[in-house]
């Protein structure tokens, strides 16, 4: 009785075995391969393009699962070649299954008749320098929240011919003399046009997550190692800074 009690058990274990089995193969019978569209840009992702010129954009080609895919890209972005600025190019693409990618270049249009520089390290003025529609000097402000030092370390870094990255537009106001830290600091791009002043290409401050309304009467004297402008921020923020390079 008990050899016959174990035979059955083995007779329904093997049979659960092949139903297992069985089922395995139903799950793998069911499996799907989803492919991406594989973007490669043709060119640099950085491009340098002197102003009237002409530009062609190299374009990008895409393969999903092996086949060419190019044709079905969307491209998006234009390039002014009379203006000087950043311009990006996109590429994007989807695969059947509404999985998308993308990739891009940026292009930078620039004017090679600024010969000068003025990358370098800068110090605010802080006697020059003012806050408000009262025009309030620096060093007053400062000494009213208890800060008297000297704001320093205004970077401006040549990233193309006559355009520069520039670390803290607001001449350290939040970052150093509100003592706020650096996430605080107006980064930006300004170019310098020929006649010496400076025209504003974007900025941002990451701890409140906008730019600047505008930089105006801007002033460079390469020579003396100064700069100067007037901002606005916020629509209530109001500067007149005064940069003396180090």
């Amino acid at each position: 009785m008990k050899k016959y009690a174990l035979y059955s058990l083995m007779l329904v274990m093997t049979a659960l075995g092949f139903t297992s089995c069985n089922d395995g193969e139903d799950q793998l019978t069911d499996t799907t391969i989803t492919n991406y569209v594989v973007l490669e840009l043709q060119g640099d992702d950085f491009v340098l393009v002197p102003l009237g010129s002409n530009y062609v954009d190299a374009g990008c080609k895409a393969d999903l699962g092996g086949e060419d895919f190019s044709s079905k890209l969307v491209k998006t972005g234009e390039v002014d070649t009379n203006t000087v600025g950043f311009y990006d190019i996109t590429y994007s693409g989807t695969n059947p299954e509404g999985y998308a990618v993308s990739t891009s270049r940026t292009v930078v249009v620039y004017d090679p008749s600024v010969t000068v520089s003025i990358a370098g390290t800068y110090s605010v003025n802080m006697d020059a320098s003012t806050y408000g529609k009262a025009k309030d000097l620096f060093s007053a402000r400062a000494a009213g929240y208890g800060n008297t030092s000297q704001s320093t370390g205004i970077k401006f870094e040549e990233v193309a011919p006559g355009i520069y990255k520039v670390n803290d537009l607001l001449g350290g106001w939040y970052d150093q003399i509100r003592a706020y830290g650096s996430r605080y600091a107006m980064t930006g791009y300004v170019s310098l046009n020929p006649d010496n002043t400076l025209t504003l290409q974007s900025s941002l401050i990451a701890g409140w997550g906008d730019g600047l309304d505008y930089i105006d009467n801007t002033k460079v004297d390469p020579q003396a190692g100064t700069i100067s402008y007037s901002l606005s921020y916020a629509g209530q923020i109001f500067m007149d800074i005064v940069l003396n390079k180090d």
